[in-house]
């Protein structure tokens, strides 16, 4: 199974929360690969069985300038048959809290096999480390679900 997790961040609060969200993976998948977004190459999306995205908010909650062509790219490419979860941190002082990971959550339930969201306030605090186990926990099941399949 080829998974990926590809984030952009750019405070560091989105980075945090992917960098722990990985090692909570690493002990269920030696296969696992961390991505920034830049470094990803959008041209193999499709070849991939997982991926977990990490994104930030931009403006009045859309999605970041340097997480578009990630978000076309699940549009135009044949991905029905990925698991997909997706991330972010965000600040209620906005109207759209964490209004990408919502905007990437609507478009991938349409594209491909969405098992799981989390959004975070700010930088990952312990009071949030529960939630993130949880998201691992709905993530890997349904990654061992597939398999089965």
């Amino acid at each position: 199974m080829k998974i990926a997790m590809v984030y952009a961040s750019r405070t560091g609060n989105t980075e945090e929360l992917i960098k722990c969200l990985y090692e909570r993976f690493l002990p269920h998948f030696s296969n696992i690969v961390l991505y920034e977004v830049d470094e990803f190459a959008l041209s193999q999306l499709s070849e991939y069985d997982a991926i977990v995205i990490g994104t930030y908010t931009w403006g009045d909650g859309e999605i970041p300038p340097d997480m578009f062509f990630l978000y076309e790219a699940f549009e135009k490419q044949n991905v029905k048959h990925m698991i997909t979860g997706v991330v972010g941190s965000g600040d209620r002082f906005y109207p759209h809290f964490c209004g990408a990971v919502d905007e990437f959550r609507d478009m991938l339930y349409v594209q491909t096999n969405l098992a799981v969201t989390l959004k975070i306030e700010l930088f990952p605090q312990e009071s949030d480390m529960e939630r993130c186990n949880q998201f691992v926990d709905f993530f890997i099941k349904r990654v061992k679900r597939k398999s089965l399949t």
